[in-house]
């Protein structure tokens, strides 16, 4: 088969950033990643008001005081419901966004934010922990699907050379909502007696805002094109989105993968699982997500008050320590939006797991050796600062881009599944397993997180390819040598097949093409 290139062309205009990308990218992220990271720390700052109101309540039922064990049982429920809400979120992401679309999907997804924030600000009134328990797994549903939704939607809808950066700009917002929820948790604001169901209820606003003005904006031109076979939709929605009328190139490059997909179909999870010509990129986003929430940022996070606290911080000011960190993680990854596409995602992914994999090496020993040196407690708070900057330039944000970048049309729903269910399961496994791992291991807990830093950090030097500036087609054709298959582009047919290697029984012609039929 004759094999044509598909690389860039001299002269080729670049991608900016119009006015109606930059409104679809800021609403879909303010709407949606906000509310994951507001909801990953809205609970933290009043758990002691909120733990109060469930011991009067248990008490006006049944006229005892609630037992510790079963309070401990009510406020566990509470936050690992989150988590394991958004790892059923992540099971739905594939057969919504092939049904309803990638925007389709995120205004579905509102449901899950507005409903749960009205139980949540009613809990107090209806005297019902429970429903603040239901209210965070629905919520969980919400930034489960948000979390991978979103980076696919923004993927699909940016140029080439600005995918990286639009890419991490999810990332951005959740650390802002984390910010928010922070600034919002300080015992003066609304971390209070009085303010505590007016802050869990505040997450429906951007919900709200994102239903009013999204449905304005283009839904992804692939998913139009390659799923929906609407050229025409398609190449307005790619007009509006480019600011400029001529957009054949960019059409013809998603009309080589259309031609694939036609091949294809929509891939299931099983399928992506079996496929040989996707096993390094399946592997790789799993060893990315799983290095993500497996590389202690929760735990630092955990650690972070006991840590500012014996280095002679007031508990009163704790909460505005902790909103400075938040700051940090903002900036960082803020720094990370302008450097990615200078930089690259592999470079930033190797830093960033270098600094953390160091940083839980170092607070170890600092942590050791507090009670030896007047100074530990200090060095201690300094690698839980170095820690946040390490993670929030790489390991945070840079393996949602590239999932997005490893996968083509009809495996993207599949792998995004498959990376939000290893990442929610992964947070869900670090919440229940920490606990006993600082109670049998103290500080040496860190070490662990440190091995698998440097870990998966050796494995993405190895085997995951930089990624950046290339299209879709571009990526998998470098993917295909990992995984010794051939990718072959037609300039007769415009097909995309992507072939196993011979073996005695299709080493023929009519087998090869047998083959990349089913593929």
């Amino acid at each position: 088969m004759e094999e044509i290139d598909i690389s860039d062309k001299a002269g080729e205009r670049k991608g900016k950033l119009t006015l109606v990308l930059a409104l679809a990218v800021l609403i879909s992220t303010f709407g949606s990643s906000f509310q994951y990271g507001y909801n990953v720390a809205v609970v933290n700052s009043p758990a002691p008001v909120m733990q109060e109101f469930y011991n009067q309540t248990y008490y006006e039922r049944y006229g005892n005081p609630i037992e510790d064990s079963y309070l401990t049982l009510l406020w566990s429920l509470s936050v690992s419901m989150f988590p394991l809400g958004g790892f059923f979120g992540s099971l739905m992401v594939a057969p919504l966004v092939n049904k309803l679309g990638r925007k389709g999907t995120l205004l579905f997804n509102n449901i899950f934010s507005i409903v749960p924030a009205v139980l949540m600000g009613a809990s107090e009134a209806a005297k019902s922990y429970e429903i603040i328990i239901v209210a965070r797994f629905l919520v969980g549903i919400c930034a489960g699907l948000s979390s991978n939704v979103v980076p696919m939607y923004l993927g699909e809808i940016s140029p080439k050379n600005l995918r990286g950066a639009i890419g991490i700009v999810p990332q951005l917002f959740i650390t802002i909502g984390i910010l928010v929820a922070q600034i919002f948790g300080i015992r003066s604001m609304l971390g209070n007696t009085r303010g505590w169901t007016l802050m869990l209820a505040l997450t429906g606003i951007p919900a709200v805002i994102e239903l009013v003005f999204l449905p304005f904006f283009p839904e992804s031109p692939r998913y139009m094109l390659i799923q929906k076979g609407d050229e025409e939709k398609a190449r307005k929605a790619l007009q509006r989105l480019r600011g400029w009328e001529d957009v054949d190139s960019e059409m013809e490059e998603m009309r080589l993968e259309e031609q694939s997909e036609k091949a294809e179909g929509c891939l299931s999870v099983l399928n992506l699982c079996s496929f040989p010509s996707l096993r390094w990129q399946l592997i790789s986003i799993t060893v990315m997500n799983m290095g993500q929430q497996l590389s202690g940022v929760n735990a630092i996070y955990y650690y972070a008050d006991s840590i500012y606290g014996s280095a002679g911080v007031k508990e009163s000011d704790v909460q505005y320590v902790t909103v400075g960190t938040g700051s940090v993680n903002v900036f960082m990854t803020i720094a990370a939006v302008f450097i990615v596409e200078a930089s690259g995602r592999k470079l930033l992914l190797l830093i960033g797991f270098g600094i953390c994999g160091a940083a839980c090496v170092v607070l170890t020993i600092a942590l050791t050796l507090q009670g030896d040196a007047e100074w530990m407690p200090y060095l201690s708070i300094a690698c839980v600062i170095v820690y946040i900057i390490g993670h929030a330039i790489g390991p945070s944000p840079i393996p949602y881009v590239v999932t997005t970048e490893m996968f083509r049309q009809s495996s993207r729903p599949a792998a995004f599944m498959v990376a939000g269910s290893v990442h929610w399961l992964s947070n869900f496994t670090v919440g229940l397993v920490f606990p006993f791992m600082e109670k049998g291991l103290g500080t040496f807990s860190f070490i662990i997180f440190g091995v698998i830093c440097l870990a998966t950090l050796g494995y993405i030097f190895i085997v995951v390819p930089e990624t950046k500036n290339k299209t879709f087609l571009e990526v998998s054709q470098l993917l295909a040598k990992r995984n010794k298959t051939e990718m072959a582009v037609g300039s007769g047919s415009s097909t995309v097949n992507d072939l196993k290697p011979m073996n005695s029984k299709t080493d023929t012609k009519e087998g090869a093409v047998d083959m990349a039929r089913r593929l």
